[in-house]
């Protein structure tokens, strides 16, 4: 639900998700080198170069973990692991952010670049599949739910790429965000009326019936807020005849339908918001096998366009 979730085995942004005791950082080796570019660091971290990814980390990072506790663990971390496969690159809000999948397919790396060009989040994770329900696809096919042009925080099948993945219940759902020149917001980036996202209208992705609607849940303001007692927020549930569409985190009072109505594919129902446990305004999109968010199983989305939208990438809707 959140947009800036990750969760990290090394990571300056995990908090309580760390997996490592961190100790205040002892004297750095001392590297002299220029720059350090995203793609490079899998490359370096390949070849044994852990001092010297160590020296691009940021302060807080480096607060955080030792480079002699990053030192001893990376061999343990990157064992048999020969090389990776680029799986997703996401610009978003001054971070550069990059995945990639291990040789084997079993392990993930996920850096993160901050706006200074510092490296403020490191994550070497296994990689779990799920294979029988990743090819499995809705019955119904789906348009969008939003026109015009949006970006993928989050979405597709591993969990480098999206963090619902772990989770059955959300696990092929999408967070969705309005971006221009890498920023989801102009202004105040603690006001909801600076993201270009708040306010857009949400369409109905298929023909069906409402069968749930929440419409009175304050919008998190200032943004960063999250509202951790109603994941959702303010949502709207369709019956398409036994799939389920959950669009969540809508704003206060735009919910346009009723509990029993019939909406059309491009119909709007609502605008999107930044309600629920929500970090920024965005859109939570998933189909479900039942009408309960959380007592059902996420479907992975057979999209009319036979788009297949992962992180990082934007989808152009009319």
């Amino acid at each position: 639900m959140a947009v800036s979730a990750l969760v990290a085995i090394i990571t300056a942004c995990g908090g309580e998700n760390t997996a490592i005791t961190t100790e205040k950082p002892t004297e750095t080796t001392k590297v002299e080198v220029q720059t350090m570019k995203p793609e490079e660091v899998p490359v370096e971290l390949l070849d044994g170069k852990y001092a010297k990814v160590y020296a691009y980390f940021s302060d807080e990072f480096k607060q955080q973990l030792s480079e002699v506790d990053f030192v001893s663990m990376a061999p343990d971390l990157l064992k048999g692991i020969h090389s990776f496969k680029q799986a997703s690159v996401m610009q978003h809000n001054g971070g550069d952010q990059r995945s990639w999948i291990s040789n084997s397919g079993n392990m993930g790396l996920t850096s993160i670049f901050d706006e200074k060009g510092a490296i403020s989040g490191l994550l070497v994770k296994e990689l779990i599949s799920f294979p029988e329900t990743d090819n499995r696809l809705t019955n119904i096919k789906y348009n969008w739910p939003l026109s015009g042009e949006w970006y993928i925080v989050w979405g597709g099948t591993n969990v480098l790429v999206n963090y619902h993945y772990e989770h059955e219940s959300q696990r092929y759902a999408y967070d969705i965000v309005q971006s221009k020149d890498g920023y989801s917001y102009k202004g105040d980036p603690l006001k909801n009326e600076s993201y270009y996202a708040f306010g857009q209208p949400v369409l109905a992705p298929a023909d069906g019936t409402v069968v749930s609607i929440v419409n009175d849940i304050p919008d998190n303001e200032p943004v960063g807020v999250m509202n951790e007692k109603i994941p959702a927020g303010n949502e709207i549930v369709i019956d398409h005849g036994g799939e389920y569409s959950v669009l969540a985190h809508l704003k206060k009072g735009s919910v346009k339908v009723k509990v029993g109505d019939k909406v059309s594919s491009g119909e709007e129902i609502g605008l999107l918001g930044n309600s629920g446990n929500s970090s920024e305004a965005h859109l939570h999109y998933q189909v479900s096998d039942g009408a309960e968010l959380f007592k059902s199983r996420s479907i992975n989305i057979n999209w009319k366009e036979g788009i297949t939208p992962v992180q990082g990438e934007i989808v152009k809707a009319e």
